[in-house]
This record gives C-alpha cells, structure tokens and sequence, in this order.
C-alpha cells in the first residue's frame, strides 16, 4: 500500500504538519501525543470514514481541524502551506458581499442579517451601505446565525461601526513564529444603539470572534444556540491526494479576556 494509504500513516503526517504548523504549547502538545499513541499501527485504508474518525479525535483539542476525503482526488501532497486561494471579487460582489437582508421592521429595529465575511477590501462598500440604512433605527440586530466566518478584516470594520473609539485592540492573533494585533476599523458615523447578535450552531471562526468580541466589551446581546468553538486560524494542506486538511496555523487571543471561545462557544450568557 503507497505511503500515506493506511490511517496511521496519515495521523503521522498530519501530526508532522501540526508541529510545522501550530504555535508551541500544551494543545499542540495534547493533538500530536494523542495522534501518535492512538493511531500508530493502524492499517486502515484511508476513507471517508476513517478520515472521520480522525477528523473526531483531533477536534476534540481543535475544533477547526477539518480533514475532506475525495476518492479522486489525484494533486500531488504539499510540501509548503498553499495559503488561501485568491478570492473571485465579482462573485463575491455578486452575492452582495454576504450582506443577505437589511429590514427595519415596524418598532424601528433594523435587522443586518450577514451571512459571510468576505475580504474587507470588496465587502466596505456593502458594510458601509447597510449600517448606513441602519443609523436611525429604533436598535439593532445582528443575524449572523448562517455566518460561516471569513476575514477578520472584515471583523475588524463590523466591529469599529458598533464600538466606536477603543484604546485597546480587538485581538492579538499567535502563529507559530510571529503575532498579529487587530484592531476595530472605526470611523465617525457609528452606531450608538442597542444591538442584539443572533448565532447558532452555523455561527463558525470568524463569526464567533465577531460575537464574542463584542459580547467581551458588554457592547451587545447575544441571544441564541452556543456556537461551535472554532477559534483557531486555518490554512489548506493536501496531506495525500485523496486528503485535504484544513489545519490550525494560528489562535486567537481577546484582548479584554485574554483568552478566546475555543472550544466552549459562544451564546447568551447566564
């Protein structure tokens, strides 16, 4: 069987590509024992399913870690992280940016339902236009309850129109070899109203951080189904041909906390 085809094989190279990849501490520490002591050995042929059980075990300790198996799959492993690829701004534009709905309902309330966070540089001009519409509303909710995350630039410019001025930032991101400051993209016309943020179990990576971000400064509501834990940044690697991971490069730290929502969520609070 060629190298990388049975299970234990692909917990070994996964458990390589966390090492290369994570910041050091005790969770890298925690994955890479438990790959090592529950899957050496293992012959397995390398499936859906048994990516499965992988993919199960390792987000137990990150809840970002995705492993997708195609069985024709046939590109070359990476020997280098790929990064992202370049994102489509006429698709993106096209789906409005992921600003889904604007509605001011009958008491004055304006719902900003966004389903995505789309690179800050195509998503503005929507942002802008739908938190304008929203400026003399009576309140504010947020829907972010089918967001499935994105950029946190775009986190950065949805926070400064609900924040406004801060003196702190919002987040510092810990990779492997450097750190990353974040801070709320404020400008003079933000919103000064009540907010509500809705979320659910959809609620996912850089959603969450959005929630929880604001929530950590008692700037809004949140009401809804606790959120999945995703806290962790993640970056493509083809770990075999058939194999595509979605591996954690990077974790996110709040700076009024000092911690992040991984893995207990984000949701009302009691």
């Amino acid at each position: 069987m060629p190298p990388q085809q049975h299970l234990g094989a692909l917990a070994a190279h996964l458990s390589h590509w966390l090492r290369r990849l994570m910041p050091p501490g005790p969770r890298l520490d925690t994955l890479t024992a438990g790959l090592e002591s529950g899957f050496t050995g293992r012959r397995d042929p390398v499936t859906a399913e048994t990516c499965r059980e992988l993919e199960t075990f390792c987000q137990r300790t990150a809840r970002h870690l995705e492993l997708h198996f195609d069985p024709d799959g046939a590109a070359p492993p990476d020997e280098q992280p790929p990064g992202w690829p370049a994102p489509d701004p006429a698709a993106i534009r096209r789906r409005g940016a992921g600003v889904t709905a604007v509605q001011r309902q009958d008491d004055g309330t304006c719902v900003l339902r966004i389903d995505s966070l789309e690179p800050v540089s195509v998503a503005l001009p929507y942002l802008e236009a739908a938190f304008a519409l929203a400026r003399d509303a009576t309140s504010v909710v947020l829907d972010l309850r089918a967001n499935g995350g994105g950029d946190p630039g775009t986190v950065a410019a949805i926070a400064g129109r609900l924040l406004g001025e801060t003196t702190r930032p919002l987040s510092e991101v810990v990779y492997r070899d450097r750190r990353r400051q974040w801070w709320p993209r404020v400008t003079e016309a933000h919103l000064t109203q009540d907010v509500t943020v809705l979320v659910s179990g959809r609620t996912y990576s850089s959603a969450e951080a959005l929630a929880y971000h604001l929530q950590a400064r008692d700037r809004v509501t949140v009401i809804g189904e606790r959120t999945p834990g995703t806290a962790d940044h993640v970056t493509p690697v083809r770990l075999t041909p058939q194999v595509l991971g979605l591996l954690p490069e990077a974790t996110v730290i709040d700076a009024v906390t000092g911690t992040n929502w991984e893995p207990t969520g984000v949701g009302p609070r009691s």
